[in-house]
């Protein structure tokens, strides 16, 4: 029945191309169209410093990493998680691996090598793509796009929309498609760094990676690695708790997580009858120096002082918020659930949504690129549906 079925996808990111490959491969005739010159340009950047696809995991840590995740989303993870992902890279010719911490990346390490082979699996099942196409809203049931020839209206069967959040616009993602909707949860930035004003003494330490630390907001904890920059904080470490921290949590973090505090008190205390605080820090405690710079610049901050061994197993970092959003990796907000039947637009019947337009938020770690996979796929199989009645 999908013969001679037409379908348009706006948006090609992980979410759209792979609506694209499910309804071609069930034989509807599939045009993707993106206002980019070039596909999958987020998707490249996330690959360039290692492409994580997924994470292995217990299934209940996997969700959990999710937060108050929507049903309709756990529904759909549920039915294209790790296990999946990692069997459709493969499908593509991709070998992967898993590494000791369940993330998993293509041998090749790039995003690359898996979207030319995607691209090549796409274009020999008809798919077309135009690209230079920006949708600007609809016209009646057709949609309106601003192409390199002037404006054009298009009408298929089916559409799906995979436009992206609100974050890195010179990549496409832009959230300039919120203003044809009546009612979108507001941007946030999702997996964003914070932003210090720096004393002139911390120049130094600017691009300095911050290692074997555990940073918490919250109930919410990290080990993962973080950096200084110029104009705060950021890094795997710090995405990791960005969610509770731009909510409102107060960050700390632990400069020497395997001492104890007690004991870490007594042997300063014994220490400091024969030297000073710095050179306690750096002879006696081993501190690297930017770890020392970072303990300085902050305990200054800190009101009321608190002993030593507090603050070095507490450090609060003093920050001014998120940086902008469209520094921000992803965003939360978007399109809510309610809106939604299944993937469905309740308003639109035919017309389905993926990835990150949706109200919804993952962390770094190969979630995020899961779930737009997952949901692309998932708006294409309900429209399987719904065409076939």
């Amino acid at each position: 029945m999908t013969d001679h079925r037409t379908a348009i996808i706006v948006g090609a990111g992980p979410a759209g191309l792979m609506a694209a490959d499910v309804l071609s491969a069930a034989g509807m005739a599939v045009t993707v169209m993106d206002q980019m010159p070039s596909v999958g340009r987020k998707f490249l950047m996330a690959g360039k410093s290692g492409l994580n696809l997924t994470k292995i995991e217990n299934p209940a840590d996997f969700d959990a990493a999710f937060g108050d995740m929507p049903p309709a989303l756990r529904d759909t993870l549920a039915h294209f998680g790790p296990e999946q992902v990692t069997a459709w890279a493969e499908g593509l010719g991709q070998p992967v691996f898993t590494g000791s911490t369940g993330r998993v990346f293509p041998v090749a390490m790039k995003a690359s090598p898996l979207l030319r082979a995607w691209l090549h699996r796409l274009t020999q099942q008809g798919v077309t793509l135009l690209t230079r196409w920006t949708w600007t809203g609809w016209d009646g049931n057709d949609l309106r796009f601003d192409t390199p020839d002037g404006p054009v209206t298009r009408s298929a069967d089916i559409t799906i929309l995979a436009c992206g959040g609100a974050s890195w616009r010179r990549l496409g993602s832009d959230g300039e498609w919120a203003r044809h909707f009546s009612d979108i949860a507001p941007f946030k930035p999702a997996n964003c760094g914070f932003r210090v004003d720096w004393s002139d003494h911390m120049g130094p330490y600017f691009g300095q990676p911050i290692k074997a630390t555990s940073l918490q907001a919250g109930t919410a904890i990290s080990r993962g690695e973080w950096v200084i920059t110029k104009n705060g904080i950021e890094g795997g470490g710090i995405y990791a708790l960005s969610a509770a921290v731009r909510d409102g949590a107060p960050l700390f973090v632990d400069l020497m997580p395997d001492h104890d505090a007690t004991a870490l008190q007594v042997k300063l205390d014994a220490a400091r009858m024969k030297s000073s605080l710095g050179k306690v820090l750096k002879s006696t405690l081993r501190l690297p120096p930017v770890k020392i710079a970072l303990f300085n610049e902050m305990s200054r901050r800190t009101k009321p002082a608190r002993p030593t061994a507090t603050l070095l197993k507490a450090l609060p970092i003093v920050h001014n918020g998120p940086a902008p959003l469209d520094q921000a990796i992803s965003t939360a907000g978007g399109l809510p659930f309610a809106q939604l039947h299944g993937l469905m637009l309740q308003s639109r019947p035919g017309t389905f949504v993926a990835g990150e337009m949706l109200d919804w938020e993952a962390p770094t770690g190969g979630y995020l690129i899961t779930a737009c996979l997952a949901t692309g796929k998932a708006a294409a199989t309900a429209a399987l549906r719904f065409v076939e009645g």
